[in-house]
């Protein structure tokens, strides 16, 4: 395969230093330098530095006693509370690597994710508990509730509103783990290259898999998103933590990078538009890492005009494109700047991002992260490299990419090769190396032999004043393979027809992208971080059809 040589020169690719350190040990170095400064604040209770590392000493203690070894698996199903992140940083300090579970997940899939990871331990809120239990098998279960952690007077009036489930027999409660290891000898830290954390991809064309990151990947990832904050200050931050840490996207730029820097961290455990305003008016945080919903739902906030949120300097936002009229309008509402980026799962996650200072282009993911090369693969033929101009699968190579997945090889092969990390993206990089992502290999609809682009046609409907979400999916059409089918929120104070819309598109599309269906509802199908579920909407209106 032909390296890619474009950005060779470029002052993006500059080095950083990257130390032989596990992750836990950023935290340990944190703690020694900012004994002292807030790490958490979580609903008013505040967590120092010191008092963190102390707790996940004992955490890990804890495991080591109840019989976790290094090399076993950990899994988490917590929201973002002090409790996952000492169950995050002491399960690594134990040597065990880390699987990060979603709380909102049902039975079905707790079992297929806890019987591909196999864990020894799993540490669950208690409401979780009676969808979990029945599916690991004989692993340890330790308990926890969000009271615990909650300031006196407002634990306690929780405890009065909710009881919570009765926990099984044979669990542990996690104050009795923090107890439970005191003397128990923990290993010495090991490579920087063993796998730190089995995270899961979404699962959303099949069963889920995991990507093994290793404590390198995780470190490096986090040292990159430092690098690209010129003006970012170790020891003075605030970090808006809404991102949910079960995602490696709010794990990286919320929790590993604001512990990196010693920053405060603001624990936020479920994604309420209403809070999430509130709580930027109440925390005054300078950094906000989010989702495109996210910023909407805040600048949709009716008060927030009058509410001064101007403390926000730095907001990273990913997960889904970044219309231009919400970036413009949040940073007129916060005087920071707002920014979009890219990444994957397998590479930690974050590849691709616009420069916080210097040119951002519309429209684009950005550079690449320092020392991250990027190339773009002809999809018929993946040993041709592309030029600049030209669309086709984008690869990546970097520190943070994945050592592989957790399982069979041969599915690690069909996506790594020599370093590069094949991403399933159809992308296209400019002559200056800003890359633009079409769409998801996956996603591209074939209609009449012609390949239509959702976010070509996604971004065309944005631009209607009456639009304020729209998504784009194929559905089978017995003569056309395929047709365009869009899924439109609109602004409630100016509510477009179909017909409408349909003429808009007409004026500005080919004929075969222009979307033959329409469908205009209240909001999308979202994943925790805010994600829009595609398959969701694919399967509805397959559904609709054979109902026709």
């Amino acid at each position: 395969m032909v390296l890619a040589t474009a950005q060779d020169h470029s002052p993006w690719l500059r080095h950083l230093d990257y130390p032989d350190l596990a992750i836990w040990q950023l935290l340990e170095r944190t703690a020694q330098r900012f004994p002292d400064r807030p790490a958490l604040r979580f609903f008013g209770r505040t967590t120092t530095y010191r008092q963190l590392m102390a707790s996940v000493e004992r955490f890990a203690q804890g495991l080591v006693a109840s019989g976790v070894r290094p090399g076993d698996r950990v899994a988490l199903v917590l929201p973002n509370a002090p409790q996952m992140v000492i169950a995050y940083y002491g399960a690594m300090r134990a040597g065990a690597l880390v699987v990060p579970t979603n709380p909102l997940y049902t039975p079905r899939e707790f079992g297929i994710q806890m019987r591909d990871a196999e864990p020894r331990a799993v540490v669950a809120l208690d409401l979780v508990v009676p969808r979990l239990k029945d599916e690991i098998g004989k692993a340890l279960l330790v308990t926890t509730r969000i009271r615990d952690y909650l300031p006196p007077l407002l634990g306690f009036l929780q405890g009065l509103r909710e009881k919570g489930p009765e926990m099984p027999r044979e669990s542990i409660s996690l104050e009795r783990l923090l107890g439970a290891g005191q003397g128990a000898t923990l290993p010495e830290p090991g490579s920087a290259d063993d796998v730190a954390l089995l995270q899961y991809t979404g699962g959303t064309t099949g069963v889920p898999k995991a990507a093994m990151l290793s404590h390198r990947n995780l470190v490096a990832n986090a040292l990159q998103a430092e690098a690209w904050m010129p003006s970012y200050q170790a020891g003075q931050e605030r970090v808006l933590a809404v991102l949910p840490f079960f995602h490696v996207f709010g794990m990286t730029v919320a929790l590993n990078l604001g512990i990196l820097t010693g920053a405060e961290i603001d624990l936020v455990p479920r994604f309420n538009p209403e809070e999430t305003a509130r709580e930027v008016r109440r925390f005054k945080p300078t950094l906000f890492p989010g989702a495109p919903a996210m910023y909407q739902a805040v600048a949709d906030s009716p008060h927030v005009e009058r509410w001064n949120i101007r403390s926000i300097r730095y907001c990273i936002s990913g997960s889904a494109p970044l219309p231009l009229e919400l970036q413009e309008r949040f940073e007129r509402l916060t005087g920071g700047v707002l920014v979009e980026g890219y990444g994957l799962t397998e590479a930690s996650p974050v590849t691709h991002c616009n420069p916080l200072g210097g040119e951002r282009r519309s429209g684009t993911v950005g550079r690449t992260f320092p020392d991250t090369l990027q190339r773009i693969l002809d999809p018929e033929n993946p040993t041709r490299e592309l030029p600049p101009g030209e669309v086709g699968e984008l690869a990546v190579k970097g520190p943070q990419v994945m050592l592989g997945y957790w399982g069979p090889p041969a599915e690690t092969a069909a996506v790594l090769q020599d370093g590069w990390l094949r991403t399933g993206d159809l992308g296209m990089i400019d002559e200056d190396g800003y890359c633009s992502i079409v769409d998801r290999k996956k996603d591209v609809i074939i209609v009449s032999g012609f390949n239509v682009y959702p976010r070509e046609v996604e971004e065309v409907l944005l631009r209607h004043p009456g639009v304020r979400e729209a998504v784009v999916v194929g559905v089978p059409d017995e003569r056309r393979g395929q047709v365009v089918r869009a899924v439109v929120v609109p602004w409630p104070d100016r509510r477009p027809t179909v017909e409408e819309l349909q003429a808009y598109c007409r004026e500005r599309l080919a004929g075969y992208k222009t979307p033959r269906q329409f469908e205009l509802r209240e909001e999308l199908p979202r994943t925790a971080i805010g994600k829009v579920l595609r398959r969701v909407l694919v399967a509805e209106a397959t559904e609709q059809k054979k109902e026709e």
